[in-house]
């Protein structure tokens, strides 16, 4: 399958990123949305284009590096270090070049998947898993549980809860929460998020289970169209996201300054 975006999608895909994963602030300066946060996940703490074209390309626009010292401005603002979050397109490949002259650097190469949320439902087999309108302790445990880093769990934990247009996905075994998830549904587009399953359980189709039932409550409300991130080393998770029907969109990094380290996407 593939999937044709349009420039309005691109727009509604990243403005249904930040209701999904709302960071404590948000911010705009035009053709870009800027989110501002604590906590460990990037996708709540970073600039991103609305666009996939270099802010120098249109005519009587700033020149790339007064867009990213202006941006910095606004992060320092807020006491907080500017990120980008820039995809990896020919087109964006001057204001690339502007933020390494700047200091940045690229790290965490991400890929997003785009499907049908048709193409999602006709390959989930067996009962889906739970939905809830806000997340229980259960739900929260599993981001805190065996083989996950506490403080980034308790960050995405914290950050996912905020959603206003969320349902939260759970499997439960023998009355255990064992995996969880989360779909956001907005600007046209259902998200998933949050895929988490228990060490003891991988292998089990859980991660399917959710994705059937995050499909099913997507088509209920109308939404033909969904969209996740992964990092791009995950090709496990890309290959069970393959599976659902989904097909790359585009590829993205994070640019942080020299000086600053990152952490979970």
């Amino acid at each position: 399958m593939s999937m044709k975006l349009a420039a309005a999608d691109l727009e509604a895909i990243e403005r249904a990123t930040f209701d999904a994963v709302p960071p404590e602030a948000v911010g705009e300066l035009p053709g870009w949305l800027l989110g501002f946060d604590s906590g460990t996940v990037s996708r709540a703490h970073s600039a991103v284009p609305l666009v996939h074209e270099s802010p120098g390309a249109a005519a009587g626009s700033s020149p790339d590096a007064v867009v990213i010292r202006e941006i910095e401005a606004r992060y320092a603002a807020h006491g907080l270090r500017a990120v980008f979050r820039i995809p990896t397109l020919p087109t964006l490949d001057g204001f690339s070049a502007a933020l390494r002259e700047c200091g940045y650097e690229a790290r965490k190469p991400t890929r997003v998947f785009v499907a049908s949320t048709a193409d999602m439902r006709a390959a989930a087999k067996g009962e889906d898993a739970e939905l809830m309108a806000q997340p229980d302790d259960a739900w929260r445990a599993v981001f805190l549980g065996e083989g996950f880093d506490p403080v980034d769990g308790a960050s995405r934990v914290q950050i996912l809860g905020r959603a206003q247009h969320g349902a939260y996905a759970c499997v439960r075994v023998d009355g255990q929460t064992v995996a969880a998830g989360m779909g956001s549904f907005s600007h046209g587009w259902a998200s998933v998020h949050g895929m988490r399953t228990l060490p003891a359980y991988r292998g089990r189709g859980m991660a399917g289970r959710i994705l059937g039932a995050i499909a099913e409550e997507a088509m209920g409300r109308g939404i033909e169209r969904a969209f996740l991130q992964v990092e791009a080393p995950n090709v496990g998770a890309q290959a069970l996201y393959t599976r659902f029907g989904f097909v790359v969109g585009w590829d993205y990094g994070y640019w942080y300054s020299m000086h600053e380290r990152g952490s979970g996407s």
